[in-house]
C-alpha cells in the first residue's frame, strides 16, 4: 500500500477553493465566533468556514447557501485553536490510543509522543504499521526518535542500531530526535550520537534535551552540538539560563515535578515580556494527575500565575507549532489549517465545553462525545504477557552487601546494609524491603535490598519498568511470590500482596507495559494502588514514577539494570546479573 504523501490531495484542495467560491457548501460554519488570531494576537469575531478536516476561510461573510444544521450560533462563546501537548510519554500505564482520545475531550487535540515504548518492544517495521493505524484516529498524533534505551541493555537485546534510528529520523509522523538522554556520552565522546543529531538537523527536525540540573556552560555545549529546547527547568534562574543560551524552554507541571507556579513567580524578577519560545508540557504524567485534563491544565496555571492570557494559550498552540515546524497545519485558527478547535465559555477558563478535532466532533455542542474504534493490539505484536516459567524460593537469596536507598521518588543513592538479609521476612518497624529485577524471559535476574521506598508492604510485583523486566519489592518472599503468580495469570500489570491477600493490581494487558482500558477506569485502578502505597508509608510524589525509573541510568547514583548493579557516574557495572 503506497502512502499518501501530502496531507490533502489535489483534488481535495480544489473542492476546498470550490468552497470559496460558493460552487460547494461547506461542511460546518462557526457564526460569531469571538477566535484568538494567533498572528494578530488578539480576539476576533468572525465567521469560520470548516470543509471536512480543514478550515477554509475565516471572515465576515457567510456561505451563500447551507443547510442551517450546519451553522452553529457562537455568540457568547470563544473559539481558541486545539491544544498542542509537545512531549508526551504515552505508555504511563496508558496507552498511546487511549491517552489521545482522553486528552482530545479536554481539548488536546496533537500530541507529539515518545516512541521508546515501541522502538523496545516492536520490530520498525510493526512499529511504522501501527503508526499508520494511529493516523486514522481523529486526534494528530506526531512522534520523536529516541537515540538511546535510558537504560543498559545486552547488545543483541539493543533497538538503537544506526539503521533503525535513521528509519525513525526519516519517518513523516517524526518530527525530532531526543529527548537526549544520553547528553553526557556524546559530550565524552560517542561520535554516533552526535552523529544522529546532525541527521536530524540534516532533515530539519528539532533535537529535545533532557539536561537536568545542566551548568550553564554545559547548556551552552549541548546547543553547540544542535539541542534545540529543554524541559527540565524547576526554577527561574534554570529557565533564564536556558534561555541565555539560545534554547526554547518548556515548562513542565507533571506528577512528580508539579513546578509551572514556583517557575512563574521566580521568573517575575527577570521581567520578561516575551513569552514567544516558551511551551509548556505535563511530562507524561501518571493517569490520576489528568483528572481534570492535560494542555488545559497548563494555561489555567500560566493565566493564574501572571502570563497575558494570549501568550497563555500561545504557549500550548502557535508556539510548539512553529518551534516543530508544523505551523502550517496546527497552532492557529487560520485558513489552511487544520479544523482542531476548541470552544470555550469564557477566555479565562481554558476547559473547552466543545471540541473539534480533525472536523470531528470530539465533544459536540450538547456535550455527547466521540466513540473510538478498539485496537486489535495483538495484530500490531502487542499481546497480553504469557509467562512460561515460575520463580522458585532458590531464587530469592539476597546476599549483596550494599542495597540503593531511595533520595526522592526517582533518584537512587547506595547504602551500607546494615541488617539481617537472611530471613524470610524483613521487619516491618524498618524502611528496608527486599528488591529484585527479573529478565521477562526468566534468563537472569538481579537481588538485592531497597531503602526508604516503603515501611509495611509484603510483596509487589510490576511487569512495568523502563526497560520492560519485572520488579519484585516487599518484606514477605511469600507475599512477594504470591504477587509474581497474580501477575502472571493477569498476564502483565502491577500487583500488591499484604499477608497472602492482593490488595490492589493494575492490569496492563498490552504486553504487560500498558492498559488497554479507557483512562477514566484506569485512574480508578491506579488511584487505588497509589493510596495503598501510601498506607504502607511510601512518601514520595508517584509510585509509578518509581517502578519506571529504577532501571533508567539516565538519573543517578545506582541503577538496576540488565547487565545488573549500574553505577550511572563511573557508567559501570557493579555487580553482574546472576543467570538462572
Amino acid at each position: 500500500m503506497i502512502e499518501q504523501r501530502y496531507r490533502w490531495k489535489n483534488k481535495q484542495i480544489r473542492e476546498q477553493l470550490s468552497v470559496l467560491s460558493q460552487e460547494v457548501t461547506p461542511t460546518l460554519v462557526l457564526k460569531d465566533a469571538t477566535y484568538l488570531h494567533s498572528k494578530l494576537r488578539r480576539f476576533l469575531t468572525q465567521n469560520i468556514w470548516i470543509h471536512e478536516d480543514r478550515i477554509v476561510y475565516c471572515g465576515p461573510e457567510l456561505p451563500s447557501k447551507i443547510n442551517e444544521s450546519n451553522i452553529i450560533s457562537l455568540e457568547g462563546k470563544v473559539v481558541v485553536p486545539g491544544y498542542i501537548e509537545p512531549h508526551v510519554h504515552p505508555f504511563q500505564l496508558y496507552n498511546p490510543q487511549s491517552f489521545a482520545l482522553y486528552a482530545s475531550k479536554f481539548g488536546t487535540t496533537t500530541l507529539i509522543q515518545d516512541n521508546l515504548m515501541l522502538a523496545l518492544l516492536l520490530e520498525k517495521k510493526k512499529a511504522f504499521t501501527l503508526l499508520r493505524k494511529f493516523r486514522q484516529l481523529p486526534v494528530s498524533l506526531y512522534w520523536w526518535s529516541r537515540f538511546d534505551s535510558q537504560t543498559v541493555l545486552g547488545m543483541e537485546d539493543d533497538p538503537f542500531t544506526h539503521a533503525n534510528v535513521k528509519s525513525w529520523l526519516e519517518h513523516d509522523a517524526v518530527l525530532q530526535g531526543g529527548e537526549l538522554t544520553a547528553w553526557p556520552q556524546l559530550l565524552a565522546g560517542d561520535d554516533m550520537l552526535l552523529h544522529w543529531v546532525q541527521e536530524a538537523k540534516r532533515m530539519r527536525k528539532r533535537v529535545e534535551g533532557h539536561l537536568p540540573g545542566a551548568s550553564p556552560l554545559t547548556l551552552t555545549k549541548m546547543a553547540l552540538a544542535g539541542v534545540d529546547s529543554d524541559h527540565e527547568s524547576i526554577s527561574g534562574e534554570d529557565v533564564y539560563q536556558r534561555l541565555l543560551a539560545g534554547l526554547t524552554v518548556s515548562l513542565r507541571h507533571s506528577s512528580i515535578r508539579p513546578d509551572i507556579p514556583k517557575i512563574l513567580e521566580e521568573l517575575k524578577k527577570y521581567d520578561l515580556t516575551n513569552y514567544d519560545d516558551f511551551m509548556m508540557t505535563t511530562d507524561g504524567s501518571s493517569p490520576s494527575f489528568y483528572k481534570e485534563g492535560v494542555s488545559n491544565i497548563l494555561v489555567k496555571l500560566a493565566i493564574d500565575n501572571g502570563v497575558p492570557v494570549v501568550d497563555a494559550y500561545q504557549m500550548v498552540t502557535a508556539n510548539v507549532a512553529k518551534y516543530y515546524r508544523i505551523d502550517h497545519l496546527h497552532g492557529e485558527i487560520a485558513p489552511g489549517q487544520v479544523a482542531n478547535v476548541n470552544i470555550l465559555d469564557h477566555m479565562l477558563e481554558p476547559k473547552p465545553s466543545a471540541v473539534l478535532s480533525k472536523g470531528v466532533w470530539i465533544v459536540d455542542m450538547e456535550g455527547n462525545q466521540y466513540e473510538p474504534e478498539e485496537v486489535n493490539w495483538k495484530e500490531y505484536d502487542l499481546a497480553p504477557l504469557s509467562l512460561d516459567w515460575s520463580l522458585q524460593s532458590d531464587d530469592l537469596q539476597f546476599s549483596m552487601p550494599f542495597g540503593l536507598e531511595m533520595v526522592d521518588a526517582v533518584i537512587t543513592k547506595p547504602y551500607s546494609i546494615g541488617i539481617d538479609p537472611y530471613t524470610d521476612a524483613l521487619l516491618e518497624q524498618g524502611d528496608e524491603c527486599f528488591l529484585m529485577l527479573v529478565d521477562r524471559e526468566g534468563r537472569w535476574r538481579i537481588n538485592t535490598l531497597l531503602k526508604g521506598f516503603a515501611k509495611s508492604i509484603g510483596g509487589l510485583c510490576s511487569s512495568f519498568s523502563s526497560s520492560g523486566d519485572l520488579l519484585l519489592i516487599g518484606k514477605s518472599k511469600e507475599d512477594m511470590l504470591e504477587a509474581f503468580e497474580e501477575m502472571k495469570r493477569m498476564k502483565g500489570g502491577i500487583v500488591l500482596v499484604q499477608k497472602g491477600e492482593v490488595e490492589a493490581r493494575v492490569s496492563l494487558s498490552i504486553a504487560g507495559t500498558m492498559s488497554d482500558k479507557p483512562l477514566e477506569e484506569l485512574m480508578i485502578e491506579e488511584s487505588k494502588f497509589s493510596a495503598k502505597m501510601k498506607e504502607h508509608g511510601y512518601s514520595f510524589q508517584d509510585p509509578i514514577y518509581s517502578l519506571l525509573f529504577f532501571c533508567s541510568t539516565h538519573l543517578p547514583y545506582i541503577r538496576l539494570t540488565s547487565q545488573g548493579i549500574y553505577d550511572v557516574m563511573k557508567k559501570t557495572i557493579l555487580f553482574p546479573t546472576i543467570m538462572r
